[in-house]
């Protein structure tokens, strides 16, 4: 539990400063259920409720659920929406059908991420496409007003429905039988990156995206915020014979990690390129036109990269922590960690930073620096457990 938190403190730390503490339409769920809450991103979050260990492990063995209803929700409709998202974006918005998700980032003038995110291809309404953007609930004013600073004169409309949706996190191998208890939606059907509409527990035109963060498979729900107590309540309840855990913060950093997946704000921010950051898949120098930093991107790529995000294991159980020094074997600084953890799974320390191109092979021999001591770690290809 000490553990869990001070990791946590270590992420929220750097997160974007907010004026007030925004409260999800679970919190008085939540506290019934004991858990430890703190602040992230400006809202009063569940961190943990039982141990991140027991939550870490029911969502890779059984299924855990998490309440994720920070997150941001943008709505964009009209003739010149997709072209709209396409400029703004690295991922090829125009190859979305309708029931299809993206992951991409918004890529910044100078060849950085402003943020990463997801993007739904809705039905069409009024024979008008329809698209759901989700950002990370740190990002929502700064990408909102980063995307209209690039619409220009582009005929389509947006909506930020944030405060009016919750996004529960349904995550597991047991999550589709869980699941299938509350909807008459075939969800085992639905494909990786795919969506459905449907009823859920009584509340009808719910989202059902086979989507996540932890690497175990599972679903995320999109649906009014003034539905999700009953919602929450009806998957705890139809979850009960299959040792369901509530599920925090914690556990959530834990699983993504061991799963290399990026964090916002630790591993990739303004000053990261996507390239150099693993997200070459999403960037599409070759089947899209222009986007916003694409002339940065391509001189990125002819020049070749400087850094890249590599993936390490680390001797013995001292865990390595945001921005501490990564060393070469011969004790040169190559590199920084931007992310660490004890991965519940594998027992040992897990961590992810920049390094050199150079020195970034898989199976190198690394350190990194704690000052008064070194850790001795390995350079390996995530992820790093298998699921």
């Amino acid at each position: 539990m000490v553990y869990g938190t001070r990791r946590f403190d270590q992420i929220r730390s750097n997160q974007k400063p907010q004026l007030m503490t925004k409260k999800t339409s679970l919190h008085t769920t939540h506290l019934a259920s004991d858990a430890k809450m703190a602040d992230f991103a400006g809202y009063e979050m569940p961190i943990v409720y039982s141990s991140i260990q027991e939550e870490h492990r029911a969502v890779r063995e059984r299924v855990g659920l998490f309440d994720v209803s920070h997150m941001g929700n943008f709505l964009f409709q009209g003739p010149e929406a997709t072209e709209w998202l396409n400029h703004v974006t690295t991922n090829n918005v125009s190859r979305l059908k309708v029931g299809q998700a993206q992951y991409t980032c918004l890529p910044n003038s100078s060849g950085g991420i402003v943020d990463d995110l997801l993007i739904y291809r809705l039905e069409d309404v009024h024979e008008e496409e329809q698209f759901m953007a989700v950002v990370n609930a740190a990002n929502i004013e700064k990408d909102w007003n980063w995307m209209h600073s690039h619409k220009h004169d582009r005929n389509a409309k947006s909506t930020n429905t944030s405060d009016q949706t919750a996004l529960l996190a349904l995550q597991g191998p047991k999550a589709k039988e869980v699941l299938s208890a509350l909807t008459e939606v075939e969800v085992a059907d639905i494909p990786f990156y795919h969506f459905s509409q449907g009823t859920v527990a009584g509340v009808p035109n719910v989202i059902i995206s086979a989507t996540g963060y932890t690497g175990s498979g599972g679903f995320e729900l999109y649906l009014p915020a003034d539905q999700a107590e009953k919602v929450w309540k009806a998957i705890m309840e139809a979850g009960a014979p299959h040792d369901i855990l509530p599920c925090g913060l914690g556990a959530r950093d834990t699983l993504r990690l061991e799963m290399g997946y990026c964090l916002y704000g630790n591993d990739i921010d303004d000053s990261t390129s996507p390239l150099s950051a693993g997200l070459g898949w999403i960037t599409k120098l070759k089947s899209k036109g222009a986007f916003v930093g694409r002339s940065i991107i391509e001189k990125q790529k002819e020049e070749g990269l400087k850094q890249k995000l590599v993936g390490f294991k680390v001797e013995g159980r001292r865990v390595p922590r945001k921005d501490y020094t990564i060393l070469d074997a011969h004790g040169e600084p190559i590199g920084r960690v931007t992310s660490g953890t004890l991965s519940p799974s594998l027992g040992t320390p897990i961590g992810m930073g920049y390094v050199e191109k150079e020195q970034s092979a898989i199976g190198q021999k690394i350190q990194i620096d704690l000052g008064k001591k070194q850790l001795q770690a390995e350079i390996v290809k995530p992820p790093f457990v298998k699921v």
